[in-house]
């Protein structure tokens, strides 16, 4: 699971066996550990969710989705799920949670377990 944060705008990645996982038991975290504390983001399904929103609480970034939203996002060819969020000062949140695509340039991370690069098979 990857993430990316530029302003008010946060994307997640996540890998073939992530999204598998995900829909399996409905919930994924990541951690990146400091001398002074622990950053958290993770994703989670509920159930009566209305909407695909975020929170931070305890130092941790979490997108909630509904569960009916993500229920076959394992084995259809939807990408992800994107969301533009109001907040209560009128400033707005930029959501994306996407299937992690092989890149287009060759990279040093491990990308094996990414999705095939739509782009290789044209």
């Amino acid at each position: 699971m990857k993430i990316r944060i530029k302003g008010n705008a946060i994307r997640i990645r996540i890998t073939k066996s992530e999204v598998a996982d995900f829909c399996k038991n409905g919930y994924l975290e990541e951690k990146t550990f400091f001398n002074t504390g622990v950053f958290k983001y993770a994703i989670r399904q509920e159930r009566n969710a209305s909407c695909f929103e975020a929170i931070f609480e305890d130092n941790t970034i979490s997108f909630i989705l509904p569960k009916e939203m993500v229920e076959s996002w394992e084995v259809n060819e939807v990408v992800g799920f994107e969301n533009i969020v109001v907040l209560s000062d009128g400033k707005e949140l930029s959501l994306l949670l996407e299937k992690d695509f092989t890149c287009l340039e060759p990279r040093k991370e491990d990308q094996t377990d990414n999705y095939p690069n739509p782009k290789f098979a044209e």
